[in-house]
């Protein structure tokens, strides 16, 4: 087990921030920080735009508290949206996907157990530009992570949403 750090506060500007594509992500706890139980980190999300498409992971759980603005999820087959102070389960292997259902930013603090998929973000943030599909794919593998691609055209279609930048 990893050892865990001392206490601290993380202020509202604190932390490293990067792009995913669509969405950004400011770390806040690693989970090198809780002993590997949990990590967090914030996701601002631009009007209208969509997370990601169709996914799942297979190592860890989700839960989006949302803490500005309004969110879509697709969970399952079920949609669900979800405001300020509401707080979304994503559980290991179920298919799922979250957008910015408004059209004013959106944030959410994105709680995940056990920690260890915020690496996945890190490494995406920190890809070249001219990383290519295989070098994705092969990050996504070491995660544990599933994408469905084709999802991507029926969710911008149904909801409205923009889905830019490069794909996890």
């Amino acid at each position: 087990m990893s050892e865990r750090t001392t206490v601290r506060v993380l202020g509202p500007t604190d932390g490293e921030t990067g792009s995913l594509g669509s969405i950004g992500v400011r770390f806040m706890i690693a989970g090198k920080d809780s002993g590997e139980h949990v990590s967090l980190v914030e996701h601002p999300m631009p009007a209208r735009a969509l997370a990601a498409p169709m996914h799942r992971h297979s190592r860890e759980d989700e839960y989006s508290f949302v803490l500005e603005g309004r969110v879509g999820a697709q969970l399952g087959d079920e949609v669900i949206f979800a405001g300020q102070g509401d707080l979304v389960f994503k559980p290991r292997d179920q298919w799922h996907t979250f957008w910015n259902a408004g059209d004013e930013p959106a944030r959410i603090l994105e709680v995940i157990a056990p920690a260890g998929f915020e690496r996945f973000f890190k490494e995406i943030v920190d890809l070249p530009p001219t990383a290519g599909p295989d070098e994705r794919a092969a990050i996504r593998a070491r995660y544990g992570l599933e994408f469905d691609f084709d999802s991507v055209a029926r969710l911008v279609d149904e909801h409205g949403l923009r889905f830019g930048g490069a794909t996890p």
